[in-house]
């Protein structure tokens, strides 16, 4: 029983000596594992975050460029405005004239008629244009 005894004593010191010499080796071995998968996240982190501030920079200068097309649209849009105003008015005043040039028109053709009547006669037989 003694041999027996002490194969079990060598073989479970072997294994202890065994396993502090490989337990160190796995150890480092997975802090190694741990330490690039750390490296790679940290990589892809910088990577995600240089894409994210190239697109808020894209979209700020988006942003940008479409309030300047706001603005002149608006500015057009205002312009236009004016000058429909403008036409308006114009339009306004040419009709009062017209308005004014008629009712002369209307006043002077009664003066002749009140002075020559047959004017009256003559002007239901050709009325003007």
């Amino acid at each position: 029983m003694k041999t027996w005894l002490i194969v079990l004593i060598v073989v479970v010191v072997l294994l202890i000596i065994l396993g502090a010499i490989l337990l160190p080796r796995l150890r480092r071995k997975r802090q190694e594992r741990q330490a690039a998968v750390q490296q790679r996240k940290q990589m892809q982190a910088q990577e995600h975050l240089l894409e994210s501030q190239h697109h808020a920079a894209r979209a700020e200068a988006e942003r940008a460029a479409a309030e300047a097309e706001a603005a002149s649209a608006r500015r057009d849009r205002a312009e236009a405005d004016l000058r429909l105003a403008e036409a308006e008015r114009t339009a306004r005043e040419r009709m009062a004239e017209a308005d004014q040039h008629g009712q002369r028109a209307q006043e002077l053709g009664q003066k002749a008629a009140d002075l020559d009547p047959r004017l009256r006669a003559a002007e239901r037989e050709n009325p003007p244009r």
